[in-house]
Formats: C-alpha cells, sequence, structure tokens
C-alpha cells in the first residue's frame, strides 16, 4: 500500500469510527463498505478492517454491549453517578430548544442549565470508550469539561437543531484526545521503564560474575551501552540499580 493509500486508510477509518461513536458504537457493514470503496481493498483487508473496529469496541451491524467493558469499580461509580444526576432539575422536552436558544444568545443561565441537561449523554457517550486503559471517571469528567465549554460557543450556529451535534462531537474529541494522550503517556513510560531494565539487567549479570557491585565503566565495557544510556537509566530509576555503584560507593 502506497504512502498516498495508507494516509487515506488511516482517515477513513478514523472517520467510520467517529461515525460508529455518533451513532451508539454501531456502524452498518453497508456504511463501513461504502467508506472504504474508494480504495478497492480485498476481502483479507476487509477482514482486517473489521478486526480493528471490533478492537476498538464498535459494532458492526449491531451494538456492542459497552457495559461488557466496564470494571466492577466502573460500574459502581457509573450507578451512583447516575443517580445522583436523576435528582437534578432538567427542562422539559418542550423547553430544551429554548434554553438552547437562550445559550446561543448568550445567556448564562441558560448555557449552565444546558449544560446540566447533557451530563447524562456525557456519561453514556464515555461507555462507549471504556475498555481503552483510562478510567471511565476520567473520560465523564473530560466529556463534562468540554460541554461547559461548549455551552458557550453555541452562538456561532444557526439553529438550535444544530446544538446536540456539535455537543456530542466536542465531547467524543475530548476523550479521544484524553485517550490518546494517555496512550502516548502510557507509551513513554514503557520505553523508560525498558531502557532501565536494560540497564539493570546488565548490571546484575556483570554483578553476579563478579560478586560485588559494579561500575559504570564496568557496564560498559561488558555490555556495549553508553555512558549516557547508563547514566540516563540511573536518572530515570531515581539511582535505584542496586547493582550498580552510586558515586558515594566509589568514592569510599
Amino acid at each position: 500500500m502506497g504512502r498516498d493509500r495508507e494516509i487515506l486508510f488511516a482517515k477513513t477509518l478514523e472517520q467510520v469510527k467517529r461515525t460508529a461513536r455518533s451513532q451508539g458504537g454501531c456502524v452498518s457493514k453497508e456504511q463501513v463498505e461504502e467508506a472504504f470503496a474508494p480504495l478497492s481493498l480485498d476481502g483479507k483487508q476487509m477482514t482486517l478492517v473489521y478486526d480493528y473496529l471490533h478492537g476498538n469496541r464498535i459494532g458492526v451491524g449491531e451494538p456492542v454491549d459497552p457495559d461488557e467493558y466496564l470494571a466492577d469499580e466502573e460500574r459502581d461509580y457509573l450507578e451512583t453517578y447516575l443517580e445522583e444526576l436523576r435528582a437534578l432539575p432538567e427542562p422539559a422536552p418542550g423547553e430544551l430548544e429554548a434554553v438552547t436558544l437562550s445559550a446561543m444568545a448568550g445567556d448564562a443561565d441558560a448555557q449552565s442549565t444546558l449544560a446540566q441537561a447533557y451530563l447524562p449523554q456525557v456519561a453514556e457517550i464515555a461507555k462507549l470508550y471504556a475498555g481503552q486503559g483510562v478510567f471511565l471517571e476520567d473520560l465523564i469528567g473530560e466529556g463534562n469539561v468540554a460541554v461547559a465549554a461548549g455551552v458557550t460557543m453555541l452562538g456561532a450556529l444557526e439553529h438550535a437543531s444544530e446544538a446536540q451535534g456539535m455537543l456530542g462531537r466536542m465531547i467524543m474529541d475530548a476523550m479521544e484526545e484524553y485517550i490518546a494522550e494517555n496512550a502516548a503517556e502510557s507509551n513513554k513510560d514503557q520505553k523508560i521503564a525498558d531502557k532501565v531494565n536494560k540497564v539493570a539487567e546488565a548490571a546484575r549479570e556483570l554483578s553476579e560474575e563478579l560478586r560485588r557491585k559494579v561500575t559504570i565503566e564496568e557496564v560498559m565495557t561488558e555490555s556495549g551501552l553508553s555512558r549516557k544510556a547508563i547514566e540516563d537509566a540511573v536518572r530515570m530509576s531515581g539511582g535505584k540499580i542496586e547493582d550498580l555503584e552510586s558515586g558515594a560507593e566509589r568514592e569510599t
């Protein structure tokens, strides 16, 4: 697959994911095939697409049950949280459009009321992103922040009917960004751990052979690791590579 096709493929995957999220975590087979039609994928490649969607908690033809991906503590939290929300006043169905129009006009009270009315929807959307390495409570928090900001931006819309779509997109964007940031941080942490473990293992093996703690220079010679790599690992571990001599020990 050429570079341009790879880019188009990745963009199409993201678009299908976004469509599914907006449809309650489900997309039809026809929608998937239509989206990828310009790429003329073969059967094996389409199977990979469906596997990817399934791995991202997206149902094809019928929605997956988001509750399946919630940990017990998340289910308990969600039940308590939704119970608290049910105790809050909410606009009647006929009042929501009027509140939205007032929010679009810049009325702060209406904006606050509208944001509160969307809190249950934030929780439902958060369930669609469960099981992706972040806590449900944090997803809900990110979504609530997005709604609080979004209701102050509705003045750019022409019709009140557009508000739900705009706020829904902002909620999803906030949650997806949080997941991506968390994944990047986790990847960074793993790389740090790998570096520390590599140096620690080299020091341990040499220490067992010499039956004493070893120096940076000895590890460099034995392992081929650079001084910088070893010193970085020592720094990242907080100086806790136990088989490696500390500066104080060497001076002694």
